[in-house]
Order: structure tokens, then C-alpha cells, then sequence
């Protein structure tokens, strides 16, 4: 037990100098510290900061107060953390917060001192308060070029060309809906370049608000952008939408790139050369069987009841005959089925392959419309599936 005391003595100057009012420069340490690169960054393009603390005190309060960030805009990279290292055998407190900067003028730019308010305990367990501040860093910033319609450096950049369904298998007044996404890393959602203007010398097109938004990660900030349109041949022969383009800064590269999204050919179904229009039956390649004793039932039915037209003087032959006996029908069943399960897809593209084996109905091609605008809408309302099988296989 005296060797205990005799090591406690011995101990009691560091700890009570640890917990004293007098602040060593060692124990609490506040920097800056830019991502290294081999290159000068230009402007707006990002430039990657970590704000670094290390503190050998017991820290009762804290609060970090960041500067001015003049010539830079700045997003921060997710919360601050905290976390405890081994440094030189030490068990200290660290901190980290991550930053991304964008300088918006050329020339040399400061990024000004970080302040950590900090309250402290004395070797009294009174509280003080204390403050630290990191050295200001100066960076170098290049033009951007002059030349351009919008300046985009960008870390990484992917897009996607996506429709609704085959923008040239298109069934008769049928639209499409076609989107294009952006996910670019190292810039934040308004620097990207705004949704275009798309074109076509003969379709309608309806352009809908885009949608921008950004995800956090400590490489820099991943913004996505959604641009959409509605787009409807407004003939009755195939159109073309023309290419779209523009050009963005690979700040990995270090060399511009263009990116082009090739022009698309529009038609309905019925005007693709060297394509035949796809039967219903190999369409929808998936059989059924009836068991042998209904199907003989329901063809004594449909006998008993053709034989009672006939004696009225109506005549059923063919398609009419078999779409009038909608249990008969596989597009029928498979209509209802899909508008049962509330698949919208499926029930658009049964419809639309009743009416190709069918011909022409103005009505039924007027509920293809209503449908199509009700999926198309931004309103919660839409129209209900179960309504519109019921009215599109009673009309002709």
C-alpha cells in the first residue's frame, strides 16, 4: 500500500498540472488540412478540407465557430466527430469535421482561422473557458474558362436515358415518358446545368418540373438531377426527338468532355418497318388450359346461346364471338387480373394489345387517353383500374 501513495505523490504535480487553469500549447490543438493534389483547382471546381482537433484536457463544453469563408461558397460533409486515438502512447480526445469549398473568384484565396470555444476544468473542478484557433491556409485558384455557356467541373459523372415503355413500339394515341438522370460527385445540386429544351419536328411534348436533390459522403457532396418529359406523336407516322447535349470540366482528367444523348425514333407500332405488329398470343406467350369437362360444358353454353342470337337474326363469327364471352378471352382474363393486382404497366399494355387485335374504336382509345393522362398527372387522383377494365371491355 506505500508503494501505492509513494507513486500517487509522485503523480500529483502532471495531474493536477492536467487540470490546472494554465493551458499548455500541446494539449489543445486546433488545424486545418486540405486534400492534397497535384494541380491548381479552378473556380468552383471542389477542394476538399478536414478541420482537425486534438486535445489532451477534459473538455466540459464546446462549441466550434467556423469563419467567414470569403471567395468560397462551402457545404459541410455529414456531423462532426468526435473519437479518442493513441498518440505516443497518450490516450487523446480528437475531433474531425469534413468540408467541401468551392472558391468562386481567381487568385489567391484565404480560408480563415476556425475557432473552438472550449470550457475547461481547474484543479479546483471550477469551470473556464478557453479558446483555440487553427493558422489561416492560402490556396491559389485559376480561372474558370470564359467561352462557356455553363461551367461544370465534376468529379464523376453518370446519366441514364430511360422510358416508360418502347418509344418506338407506341400503340395508336399512346405517349411515353422519358427520363434522364444525373448523379454527378463533387458538385452540389444548382451546379448543375439546367433541364434543356427538348425538340422534335413533329410530337407534342410536355415538360415536367425536375427534381434535384443531394446526398452527403465524405468524398464530396453526390448531387442527382431528374429531367422529364411526356412526349406523344402528334401524326400518325414515326418521329424523331433530337439529341441532346452539353459539356462538363473531368476534374479527375483534368479535360473537358461533352456528353451527347443520341436522338430517338418515335412511332406507333403499326408503322415500324420490317417488324411485324406482335399477335396478342405472342405477346402474352403465357397459355392456359382448361380442364376438359368445363371446357365441354362452356362449349354447350356458347352453342345454346349462338343458336338463340341466330334465331333473332344476330350473328356471332370470329374475334367478335370470342370477345364477347370475356372468360373465353386470355387479354380479357389478363386485364382483369392486372387491374385486380393494381398493376398499372400491365394493364396498359393488355389494353393496348385488345384494341391492336381488335381495330380501331374511338371510344376505347379515348379510355387508352383518359388513362394515359391519369398515369402521366401529378395529382394523387388517378383513375381506377377496376373502372376503367370494366368500361374499356364493354365499349367497341
Amino acid at each position: 500500500m506505500r508503494w501505492l501513495l509513494w507513486v500517487l505523490f509522485a503523480l500529483y504535480p502532471i495531474l493536477a498540472q492536467a487540470q490546472s487553469k494554465t493551458v499548455l500549447p500541446h494539449e489543445l490543438v486546433l488545424s486545418i488540412e486540405v486534400e492534397a493534389s497535384d494541380h491548381v483547382p479552378k473556380v468552383s471546381e471542389m477542394i476538399l478540407i478536414t478541420i482537425n482537433g486534438i486535445y489532451r484536457r477534459h473538455i466540459t463544453r464546446e462549441q466550434i465557430i467556423q469563419p467567414d469563408f470569403d471567395g468560397f461558397n462551402w457545404t459541410q460533409l455529414g456531423i462532426d466527430t468526435w473519437g479518442e486515438e493513441r498518440l505516443d502512447g497518450e490516450l487523446v480526445k480528437t475531433f474531425s469535421r469534413r468540408m467541401a469549398i468551392y472558391p468562386n473568384r481567381a487568385g489567391p484565396l484565404t480560408i480563415g482561422a476556425f475557432t473552438h470555444n472550449l470550457t475547461l476544468t481547474d484543479e479546483n473542478d471550477e469551470w473556464f473557458e478557453h479558446q483555440i484557433t487553427s493558422e489561416p491556409i492560402t490556396i491559389e485558384v485559376a480561372p474558370a474558362p470564359d467561352d462557356r455557356e455553363w461551367w461544370f467541373p465534376v468529379k464523376s459523372l453518370k446519366i441514364s436515358d430511360q422510358w416508360s415503355n418502347a418509344p418506338d413500339q407506341l400503340a395508336p394515341g399512346e405517349g411515353v415518358l422519358r427520363i434522364i438522370r444525373i448523379e454527378a460527385l463533387g458538385v452540389t445540386p444548382e451546379m448543375i446545368p439546367p433541364m434543356p429544351e427538348l425538340t422534335s419536328p413533329s410530337a407534342a411534348i410536355f415538360a415536367h418540373p425536375e427534381k434535384r436533390f443531394v446526398e452527403l459522403s465524405p468524398q464530396g457532396p453526390l448531387s442527382y438531377a431528374f429531367w422529364r418529359w411526356t412526349i406523344r406523336p402528334s401524326n400518325d407516322t414515326s418521329t424523331i426527338v433530337e439529341p441532346l447535349s452539353f459539356d462538363f470540366f473531368d476534374t479527375q482528367a483534368r479535360v473537358d468532355r461533352t456528353v451527347t444523348i443520341s436522338a430517338q425514333r418515335l412511332a406507333y407500332g403499326t408503322v415500324v418497318p420490317d417488324e411485324q405488329p406482335p399477335r396478342a398470343q405472342d405477346a402474352y406467350p403465357a397459355s392456359v388450359q382448361l380442364p376438359d369437362w368445363p371446357f365441354a360444358m362452356l362449349a354447350g353454353v356458347i352453342c345454346v346461346i349462338g343458336a338463340f342470337f341466330s334465331l333473332m337474326g344476330r350473328r356471332l363469327s370470329g374475334v367478335e364471338a370470342l370477345t364477347r364471352f370475356h372468360l373465353l378471352d386470355p387479354l380479357a382474363r389478363q386485364l382483369k387480373r392486372a387491374a385486380l393486382a393494381g398493376d398499372v404497366a400491365l394493364s396498359r399494355r393488355t389494353a393496348a394489345a385488345i384494341l391492336r387485335r381488335e381495330g380501331p374504336s374511338g371510344q376505347r382509345q379515348r379510355l387508352l387517353s383518359e388513362l394515359d393522362s391519369s398515369i402521366f398527372s401529378a395529382a394523387q387522383d388517378r383513375t381506377s383500374l377496376r373502372h376503367f377494365a370494366r368500361e374499356f371491355l364493354r365499349s367497341r
